[in-house]
């Protein structure tokens, strides 16, 4: 067992091998262009990225390759799903309220703060306890100025697992478009933008054993066909919705790892949800005053969140030196205030601020489980004991 212990898959995640080894030949050898159509180096590139987009659409369940439109991440894609939509049903007069839900990523939820500032109105419906919305909630909040709900398919923090095919069938009959944030989700629970009737939908690489700095967004092209404002003007890329060079060597490897999580995740998420009940039950086993944050068996495998009460996160995390875990999303690190997420659901300040995230992933082991799992119990008795 080396040291570090990475338990953190939920923040990023190593580039796997394979993905690296296909990445690179795009980097030196056929380092063309993909939009160059005159020359060689400039088709190898678009082939590249073609056969990427292949992998990425039968990865989401998308009707057609075309469908998927390549970004610099998932902040990206949400943006332009949401104010896309907005901008653009705003400019036919089709409504300009947005759904969404007290837990979603900032991405999200930042997003749709400067859409209300811009005069539209957004409302957020809560979750329960355990982290889910109720889809009757959803349906309640749409009206007929609604343009587009937006809903995540599992939480990055706690893990809860959405009901996205219910929401889907509450969203197609009242005629209104949904976006899907899938980042955590994705290749760990059923997602089919086709079967659940998902309209746009959100990935990362980065959080599933692929390169950073690429995500792509689905966008629906019939049935409806979705029309969104572009975000980023330029040369007319991709389809016209998203402007700049493509990142081959990037696109190649997001690819590339949407191949493996499709073919691997079939043995590697009940491993992993063994895993996580196998950590929660040796915690759980030796701690009292210990609390299980979402919903205990409707979550994303790798996901265990736990509050210690009488423990602040930061000061049980200066202790734990040798495993990487956090108190949240890496996207929130910096607020000193307590997870908006936890709060959400009913979690009050103490707790909210003794709350630890342990994300498992292709890498973690049993053994490398139990050495946490003894780390923590032995830190939270410590800090208890001062």
């Amino acid at each position: 067992m080396k040291l570090p212990i990475y338990m953190d898959h939920h923040s990023t995640t190593p580039v796997d091998p394979r993905v690296l080894e296909a990445m690179l030949p795009f980097f030196s050898e056929n380092f063309g262009n993909a939009a160059s159509r005159s020359h060689s180096f400039g088709w190898v590139a678009e082939s590249a990225v073609s056969q990427a987009r292949e992998l990425v659409a039968k990865f989401l369940g998308a009707r057609e390759a075309s469908e998927v439109v390549f970004t610099s991440g998932a902040t990206e894609s949400d943006n332009l799903a949401i104010k896309g939509v907005a901008e653009y049903c705003a400019g036919q007069s089709r409504g300009r309220h947005i759904v969404t839900t007290a837990i979603e990523h900032r991405a999200v939820l930042d997003t749709c703060s400067e859409l209300e500032r811009r005069g539209f109105r957004v409302s957020q419906v809560p979750v329960g306890s355990d982290g889910i919305v109720d889809p009757s909630e959803i349906e309640n909040a749409i009206t007929e100025e609604t343009a587009l709900v937006s809903v995540m398919l599992a939480n990055n923090e706690i893990g809860t697992i959405q009901p996205i095919r219910e929401i889907g069938r509450i969203t197609s009959e009242r005629g209104v478009l949904l976006h899907c944030d899938a980042v955590q989700g994705v290749g760990r629970t059923a997602f089919d933008v086709a079967a659940m009737r998902v309209d746009l939908a959100s990935l990362s690489a980065h959080k599933i054993y692929g390169p950073k700095g690429i995500g792509a967004l689905y966008v629906r092209g019939k049935l409806p066909r979705v029309r969104l404002v572009p975000q980023i003007d330029g040369g007319g890329h991709e389809r016209g919705l998203r402007s700049g060079t493509l990142n081959v060597p990037a696109i190649v490897g997001f690819g590339k790892a949407c191949a493996l999580l499709q073919e691997l995740g079939p043995e590697e998420n009940p491993r992993l949800g063994e895993l996580r009940d196998r950590l929660y039950e040796r915690i759980f086993g030796s701690l009292d005053e210990v609390m299980l944050n979402g919903h205990r068996e409707r979550r994303v495998p790798g996901n265990l969140n736990l509050s210690f009460r009488g423990v602040q996160a930061n000061a049980l995390m200066g202790m734990l030196k040798t495993v990487a875990v956090s108190s949240g999303s890496a996207c929130s690190s910096a607020s000193p205030e307590p997870s908006y997420v936890l709060r959400a659901i009913g979690q009050n300040e103490e707790l909210a601020s003794a709350s630890i995230r342990f994300g498992l992933g292709r890498s973690n082991t049993e053994e490398e489980v139990d050495y946490v799992a003894d780390r923590v119990v032995k830190a939270v008795r410590e800090l208890r004991s001062f």
